[in-house]
C-alpha cells in the first residue's frame, strides 16, 4: 500500500524573538497554569503554609499544579474512593514522588538508601519508571518532609522530575560500548544540570532552608526559564545505535551517538518533536514521532539543547494546554523555520544528519560483557516493581543484599528494567550466587521481556481502565496463543496504558493497548519494532476478554507468512491488515481494520 502524504500549511514563526520577559508579553488567554506560575514566586505558592494543614491529606488546587515542579503528584487511592465517599470521608490521599536521576545510575549505598526509603515511607516497593528514574507511592502528606530530606541526603533530588521543565534525561545503557555510554551518560547529566531550574524553592519548603535575602521577586531569577517556565512538559533522551532502549523518537529532544570505526562517538544526530500524549476523541491532539533535524559536533550539544529548548519556550502554544508540546510547535511552524531558529540562537549553521541505524527498543538481558572488561547484568523487572512476589523473584530483598556489597552500579533502563553494572571479573560468581538465590533470573518469555505498563488505576488520577495490575494477566493469555502458532521465541513489543498520555510508550509498540474505560482498550497495531514509527488504531473499545479473540488469528497469519526477519508490526502493514502511519495528523487517518485475517 502506498504510504498517504499529509499535506501541511505552516504558521509564520514569531518575529519579536527573544521573548524578554514572557509572563508579561504574553497578556489574555493564557492557559490556567500560566497563571498559576506567574503568581507562585518562582514555584513556591502556598506549598509551606499546605504542609501545616493536618486537617487534610490534600493541598491546594494550585499548588496540586505547583508541586509536580518539585517532582511529586497528589493522588489518590481509587480503590477505596467510593466507600469513603458514602462513609464522608475524605479521599485517602498520597503523594508519589520521582526522583531526577540522569542517566539512571545510582551507586550502591543510593540504592540502599533508597530502598530504606521504600519501606519505611512507600509501601516497601520501589519502581522503576519508563524514563529512568525510581518513583515512590503512597507517601502521606505529613511524612513528605522526612522522605524529601532522606532522599537529599542520598544526593539525588525530586527537582524538575514532573512539571512544564526539562525532565529527568535518559541515556543509552548497552553495557557492551562503554566509552559511547560513557559519552552518552555524561551528555544526559551535562543537559539535566544546565537545564535544571534554578529557584531556591525546593530546598526552602522541603529541607527548611533559608529564603534568598531581598525576597524571590529580587534576588531570585530563572534565567532559562522565566517566570512561566515552558508551556508543556518537556523530555530529553540520549541514544546510541543500534539500540534504541530509550525510545528516541517518542520524545522531545534526542541525541544520537555517530561512531566512528572504532565505536568512538564523533558526534551528535538531533531529534526533535516526538511526543506520546493525546486526548480520545480530539483528533488536533496526537502522538508524533520525532524528526532528525541535524548534526552537531560534541562541543556544541549542550548550546544546541537550550537552544531547542528556548525555541519551545517561546513558540509554544501558552494558550491552549493541550496543544502545547514541542510536537505541536513543529507541525505549526514546519521543521525548516524551527530549525533556522535553533541556528540563530547556536550563533551558526548546523550540518545535516549522518546516517545510523536502530535494530530494536528493547533491552539486552543476561550478562554482557564491555569493551573494558566489566561485567554486566540485566534483569528483568515486571512493569519496573522492585519488590519480593510471592512464588517469585525476590527483587526488593536480593537487590538489597548484591548492593550491600557490589563495587560498581546500578542502572535503571527506560524499558524498566536494572542493571548491575560494572561487575569485576573476580566479583562475578558472588554476584551471579546471590542473583540464584533469590531467584532474580527466573524466565520470561520474549513477550513480557518487551512489555511496558504504566501504574493506572489504583492510584493514578487520569487512569480510565487497568493497566500494570492487568498486563501480566493478559501475557500469559496471548503466550498460549503465541505458543500454539510456533511464535513464543519471537520477539514482539507489547505496551498498555490506562489512558491515553501514553506514559509508557504504547503508540510506538507493535501492540498498543490504551485505556478508554473499565476494562475497555483501543488496540494500535503496526508500529515498528525499533520504535521509528506509529501504530494506527486497528479496534476501537475493545473489551479485555475480547483482545485475545482478535489477536489471535492475526498471530495466525504472521507465523504462515511473514518473511525471513520480518517483524510482526511490519507484517500486518505489508500484508494490509492496517494502514501504516507516516506521522503526527496522519495518525488519525484511515483508522480500523483493513482486513479479517484468513
Amino acid at each position: 500500500m502506498a504510504d498517504k502524504t499529509t499535506i501541511r500549511t505552516y504558521e509564520t514563526p514569531p518575529t519579536d524573538r527573544p521573548i524578554s520577559d514572557a509572563e508579561a508579553a504574553r497578556a489574555a488567554g493564557l492557559a490556567a497554569n500560566e497563571h498559576i506560575k506567574i503568581a507562585s514566586g518562582y514555584l513556591r505558592g502556598t506549598l509551606a503554609d499546605g504542609l501545616l494543614k493536618h486537617a487534610t491529606g490534600a493541598i491546594s488546587e494550585d499548588d496540586g499544579q505547583l508541586v509536580k515542579f518539585h517532582g511529586m503528584y497528589l493522588q489518590d487511592d481509587r480503590d477505596i474512593r467510593a466507600e469513603r465517599t458514602k462513609k464522608k470521608l475524605e479521599k485517602a490521599y498520597s503523594f508519589m514522588i520521582r526522583l531526577r536521576i540522569a542517566g539512571g545510575v545510582v551507586t550502591p549505598k543510593q540504592w540502599l538508601a533508597l530502598d530504606e526509603i521504600a519501606t519505611t515511607y512507600a509501601g516497601g516497593a520501589l519502581r522503576a519508571t519508563t524514563r529512568q528514574t525510581f518513583q515512590y507511592h503512597g507517601v502521606i502528606k505529613s511524612n513528605l518532609k522526612r522522605t524529601m530530606a532522606a532522599i537529599d541526603a542520598t544526593l539525588l533530588d525530586t527537582i524538575a522530575a514532573c512539571g512544564d521543565v526539562n525532565r529527568n534525561v535518559m541515556a543509552a545503557t548497552n553495557p557492551a560500548q562503554t566509552g559511547a555510554h560513557k559519552a552518552a551518560y555524561q551528555l544526559a547529566k551535562d543537559i539535566s544540570d544546565s537545564l535544571l531550574p534554578k529557584t531556591s524553592a525546593w530546598r526552602e519548603i522541603w529541607l527548611d532552608g533559608e529564603r534568598v535575602v531581598g525576597g524571590e521577586e529580587v534576588a531570585e531569577v530563572e534565567p532559562v526559564y522565566g517566570k512561566t517556565y515552558l508551556p508543556r512538559k518537556f523530555k530529553t533522551v540520549v541514544a546510541v545505535p543500534p539500540s534504541n532502549e530509550v525510545d528516541i523518537f517518542a520524545h522531545d529532544l534526542g541525541f544520537i551517538a555517530i561512531l566512528d570505526e572504532t565505536g568512538k562517538v564523533t558526534g551528535w544526530n538531533v531529534t526533535v518533536g516526538g511526543g506520546m500524549g493525546m486526548t480520545h476523541g480530539e483528533t488536533d491532539t496526537f502522538p508524533r514521532t520525532a524528526d532528525v533535524m541535524c548534526f552537531v559536533e560534541p562541543a556544541d550539544a549542550l548550546k544546541v539543547a537550550e537552544a531547542v529548548m528556548t525555541v519551545q519556550r517561546d513558540w509554544g502554544n501558552r494558550k491552549v494546554r493541550k496543544n502545547a508540546r514541542l510536537k505541536y510547535t513543529i507541525e505549526r511552524y514546519g521543521l525548516a523555520a524551527f530549525r533556522a531558529e535553533v541556528e540563530t540562537r547556536v550563533g551558526k549553521p548546523l550540518a545535516d544528519p549522518k546516517p545510523f541505524a536502530f535494530t530494536g527498543n528493547g533491552d539486552r538481558y543476561g550478562w554482557t560483557e564491555g569493551d573494558d572488561g566489566r561485567h554486566h547484568l540485566t534483569l528483568y523487572v515486571a512493569s519496573g516493581r522492585i519488590k519480593d512476589y510471592d512464588n517469585g523473584p525476590q527483587l526488593l530483598t536480593g537487590l538489597r543484599r548484591i548492593a550491600e556489597i557490589h563495587q560498581g552500579d546500578f542502572r535503571l533502563t527506560g524499558n524498566q528494567n536494572v542493571i548491575i553494572a560494572n561487575v569485576p571479573a573476580e566479583k562475578r560468581a558472588e554476584i551471579e550466587a546471590l542473583v540464584d538465590q533469590y531467584g532474580m533470573l527466573k524466565g520470561a518469555s520474549a513477550l513480557r521481556r518487551n512489555s511496558m505498563a504504566c501504574v493506572a488505576l489504583p492510584t493514578c488520577g487520569l487512569a480510565l481502565a487497568e493497566s500494570e495490575r492487568y498486563l501480566p494477566d493478559l501475557m500469559t493469555e496471548l503466550e498460549t496463543s503465541l505458543a500454539s502458532h510456533g511464535l513464543q521465541d519471537d520477539e514482539i513489543t507489547i505496551r498498555m496504558t490506562g489512558c491515553p498520555n501514553g506514559c509508557a510508550r504504547p503508540f510506538i509498540a507493535e501492540i498498543g493497548l490504551v485505556g478508554r474505560g473499565p476494562e475497555r482498550y483501543h488496540l494500535y497495531l503496526g508500529a515498528a519494532f525499533d520504535g521509528s514509527r506509529l501504530g494506527k488504531l486497528f479496534a476501537e473499545d475493545v473489551t479485555a476478554s475480547e483482545i485475545k479473540t482478535i489477536l489471535d488469528p492475526l498471530f495466525a497469519a504472521y507465523a504462515r507468512h511473514k518473511q525471513a526477519g520480518e517483524r510482526f508490526g511490519d507484517y500486518l502493514i505489508r500484508d494490509g491488515y492496517v494502514t501504516r502511519t507516516i506521522n503526527g495528523p496522519d495518525f488519525h487517518d484511515h483508522t480500523g481494520a483493513l482486513k479479517s485475517a484468513a
